[in-house]
């Protein structure tokens, strides 16, 4: 039989392991969380509480009754209150925190909507589809004067970590080239993933992952791309395209690749397939899960980077800069960056030219 294995079952049995090994956080005081959507990766806010005994998920919203009825059979969340309408739980909950796991196509108006009852925003990503959309949710978070994150988990994960410190050593020099890989089972897909409206395209929803990692490993701005996407074979996934192609110029004339594909056949062992390599003037860092983490450099062997730096929860250390006035790792000006940077590669696939990648704020 084929395995069943999932990306969102592997890192939620990662998340659950690093919990149970990682003390508890505590807070000054209570912490009022609701989830926005059951939709995508609820599963970065639930698996943390075991550890969080000052945090209380509270309600959650979804406009679909089976995913409520579902949500309610989870153990140890019999007593979390549901909602068919997010702007009546909002209301009635007056959360801390909300986590908005809505469609790609619904989660603008969501996360203005937490804005405006000055709630601190947890998002999945991306958080918008347009430009515009993306200046509104910048405007409205200086209005509200709260804390907003975005689920970018890969930037807490042992081998990215370990990419960053090889890269912030000097140990490969200025790095001229970047090739990313997302290669994940098509399986069987949400009907809004199906639908151009509400899916918004492959790029923003799973590229913005190693567009990111790309970005914030190697220390290089990127200026220009261009795509191409396609949709072949396949005919169940809809709208989704299922192979994507990016080529990113450079701050410094260097050249960035990200390709991706829902092709990963059934008989695979894992669900998806997630490479990085970094090649500098010094030598050259790569990961993928066969391999691990290893580096090539002028100044050493080959080696596999052992041990790895352990992995972290976003929203813990979300919670905890909020809170705790600790650094967040996940800069604000690094999630609207990272959106510009997927909204452009987006756009340079749908108009077949290059796009500049220039920052609007």
């Amino acid at each position: 039989m084929a395995s069943r294995i999932s990306r969102r079952s592997l890192l939620a049995a990662a998340a659950a392991s690093a919990a149970a090994q990682e003390p508890l956080e505590r807070f000054p005081r209570k912490i009022r969380v609701v989830l926005v959507g059951l939709d995508a990766h609820i599963g970065e806010i639930l698996n943390p509480l075991r550890r969080l005994p000052d945090v209380e998920l509270v309600a959650v919203s979804d406009p679909k009754p089976e995913a409520l009825e579902a949500f309610g059979r989870r153990r140890g969340m019999e007593s979390v209150r549901r909602y068919r309408d997010h702007a009546r739980m909002l209301e009635a909950e007056r959360p801390d925190v909300a986590g908005v796991c809505t469609p790609n196509g619904e989660r603008a108006a969501a996360i203005l909507e937490c804005l405006r009852r000055k709630c601190h925003v947890v998002a999945e990503k991306p958080l918008a589809l347009t430009i515009a959309d993306l200046r509104r949710i910048r405007e409205a978070l200086r209005a509200a004067g709260v804390r907003l994150t975005m689920m970018l988990p890969m930037r807490f994960s042992s081998p990215y970590l370990a990419i960053k410190e090889v890269c912030d050593r000097g140990e490969i020099g200025e790095v001229c080239q970047i090739a990313a890989q997302k290669s994940y089972k098509v399986g069987r897909r949400p009907a809004w993933m199906r639908k151009r409206e509400s899916y918004g395209g492959t790029i923003p929803w799973i590229g913005i992952h190693m567009i990111d990692l790309m970005r914030w490993t190697s220390g290089r701005e990127f200026e220009r791309a261009f795509s191409w996407t396609a949709h072949i074979g396949f005919p169940e996934i809809g709208d989704m395209e299922n192979v994507t192609g990016t080529l990113f110029r450079l701050d410094n004339r260097g050249i960035a690749v990200l390709r991706m594909d829902y092709l990963r056949p059934e008989t695979a062992p894992t669900h998806g397939d997630d490479r990085l390599r970094l090649a500098g003037t010094k030598g050259i860092v790569e990961y993928q899960a066969a391999t691990g983490v290893t580096v090539v450099s002028a100044s050493s062997k080959p080696r596999k980077v052992e041990p790895l730096p352990p992995s972290r929860s976003l929203f813990v250390d979300f919670l905890a800069s909020v809170y705790l006035g600790r650094r967040h790792a996940l800069p604000l000006e690094d999630i609207f960056r990272v959106n510009e940077i997927t909204i452009a590669a987006q756009r340079a696939a749908e108009k077949g030219r290059v796009v500049s990648c220039s920052s609007i704020f």
